[in-house]
């Protein structure tokens, strides 16, 4: 599930759907007129290099199929990236799945045989600086890279540039987190609670008493005992950047913030899985599953997202984007269904609360020796501003979305690098701008690209509703996710440590271990709640305490 998440949250916030071609009115009008003129200007960012090169770099195999004589590596995407920049792309290797791509890029850094360029983590960055393996990109970055990257950059602060180097030199070109996206809601069908004639939710209790009802009184109708209040997933919490069916905002609602390094009200850094805080949350689902109110199932589910899509579940939390997936499937299969948003549950003095996510947590870096590392940042110029819906070559990229759109592939599954990038308040920006056309105060033909997409989808699905999928997936994303994030007062908690330590890189695996399970088995009842207790008594001793130390001088010295 975790590779298929990553895709979607990248098709989401991007929103460079294949239902529209690139010649929107905004494109010969207002800012996007502006743009497209700077683009042209940059020869060094977008021309063509002088001399066919090539770049081998690591491939994470797609769930879509090409069709034809279409290879991964040879496709209508890849060959008009070539024709832009004189650059072949050669897969060194391919995987398939998550899993599968960390264990060749583990194996690639360990065996010192990487690739000229891919996308490591954090951790991996930091391993790849310490053992000299890649290159500085300081001096290429400002030769080569275009206005758009930079302004993408910029709109984290400066932060993410600043993540990726060490000693004032840049070793990775970063990802942007999109702020939006650590918010977690609640999920509801709506549909359901209006037949039982239900209020929405606010509190822990009016979710318990919701998710009694739809197991108890056939919100569905059909005569049958078989919804399930609460679906959930066996991970329990997502912790950074949460996902379906993560349980992340029961314990939010306990001041409680598992998998987050936050500091306490003295100042000192502590690990949120191990507070008392998290046991009392603990403690909430557990009584929940004991109840049956959280689907009894949920741990024996290859996918988390089943008793969602086949129409069972009443209620699950996600982010914002969950229109697009998983709630397209589910209301492909039935249309009927009605799900919208709350920010829900709230803390004991009523307030929302919730954390904010890393500024990057993903870097495109360069193997050291590699001869044309400009090549690497032209292939993310050339890619950005595709995606971006600010290519100027209007014919070829309206060709391009007339194959995504005839053949369901997405072409961004087969771009060079897996590294998205949007500004990182993006989301926002495209709320206010529907917003403003949508009561009147802005012209439509003066948006950018992806205001202006999103802003005929929404058209569309008002003026047909959930006839086109396509349109009722940002349609229902924006009105229902993130105008509820938007209309909703927030405690945000900031983390104070993302990454490693020496002892995090030996202990760290065991650590998680042992945390994951201990979390699920309390929830289903196979240890008491009680053993929480134990469980810290152990984290701490199996080198929990040396790694906050750690972490503690780390923070003292920023």
């Amino acid at each position: 599930m975790k590779a298929r998440v990553a895709l979607l949250i990248m098709a989401v916030l991007l929103l460079a759907g294949a239902c529209t071609g690139n010649n929107s009115p905004a494109q010969t009008a207002g800012l996007q007129g502006e743009a497209l003129a700077d683009s042209s200007a940059e020869p060094l960012a977008y021309g063509s290099m002088p001399e066919r090169v090539s770049v081998r770099v690591g491939f994470k195999i797609p769930e879509s199929r090409l069709s034809g004589s279409d290879t991964n590596d040879n496709n209508p995407i890849s060959r008009y990236l070539d024709q832009l920049t004189n650059i072949q792309v050669v897969h060194a290797w391919e995987a398939k799945g998550d899993d599968a791509f960390e264990q060749k890029i583990s194996f690639a850094i360990a065996s010192n045989d990487m690739p000229d360029a891919m996308v490591v983590d954090r951790v991996q960055l930091r391993r790849l600086i310490d053992n000299d393996m890649i290159q500085d990109l300081t001096g290429t970055y400002a030769a080569y890279s275009s206005k758009l990257v930079r302004d993408i950059y910029a709109s984290s602060g400066g932060k993410a540039l600043e993540e990726a180097s060490r000693n004032g030199k840049l070793y990775g070109l970063p990802n942007v987190a999109i702020e939006m996206d650590a918010v977690t809601l609640l999920w509801v069908r709506q549909d359901w609670l209006d037949r039982l004639g239900l209020e929405p939710p606010k509190t822990l209790r009016d979710i318990g008493e919701i998710a009694r009802a739809f197991v108890e009184r056939d919100p569905d109708g059909d005569g049958k005992a078989n919804t399930v209040g609460i679906a959930g997933d066996k991970i329990v919490v997502f912790g950074q950047k949460p996902n379906p069916s993560g349980f992340d905002s029961i314990f939010q609602a306990f001041h409680a913030f598992p998998k987050n390094w936050t500091q306490d009200a003295d100042g000192n850094v502590v690990y949120g899985s191990i507070t008392p805080e998290s046991k009392a949350a603990l403690g909430q689902l557990a009584a929940w599953y004991k109840q049956g109110l959280i689907d009894k199932q949920f741990v024996l589910y290859k996918e988390s997202e089943e008793p969602i899509v086949n129409g069972r579940a009443g209620m699950f939390f996600g982010p914002w984007w969950m229109p697009y997936w998983p709630l397209s499937e589910a209301v492909a299969q039935d249309t009927k269904a009605e799900w919208r948003a709350y920010a829900a549950p709230m803390d004991a003095k009523g307030e929302y609360v919730t954390h904010t996510a890393p500024v990057t947590d993903r870097y495109l870096v360069v193997r050291k020796g590699y001869e044309h590392p400009e090549a690497v940042v032209k292939l993310l110029n050339v890619f950005t501003r595709l995606e971006r819906r600010l290519d100027p070559n209007i014919q070829e990229t309206q060709w391009l979305d007339e194959y995504a759109s005839q053949s369901g592939v997405q072409l961004r599954h087969y771009y060079p690098f897996d590294l998205l990038l949007d500004y990182s308040d993006a989301v926002d920006k495209r709320y206010d701008n529907l917003q403003g056309v949508l009561e009147g105060r802005l012209d439509p033909s003066t948006l950018d690209p992806d205001s202006y997409q999103l802003y005929e989808m929404t058209e569309a699905e008002h003026q047909n509703p959930k006839k086109n999928l396509d349109a009722w997936k940002p349609a229902a994303a924006y009105e229902y996710g993130v105008g509820v994030i938007r209309k909703t007062p927030m405690i945000k908690v900031n983390s104070v440590f993302y990454g490693s330590t020496p002892t995090m890189g030996a202990k760290w695996a065991a650590l998680e271990q042992l945390e994951n399970e201990t979390y699920l088995k309390i929830i289903v009842g196979d240890q008491s709640l009680d053993s929480f207790d134990e469980f810290v008594k152990q984290w701490r001793m199996q080198g929990g305490d040396e790694i906050t130390k750690e972490i503690a001088k780390r923070v003292a010295e920023q």
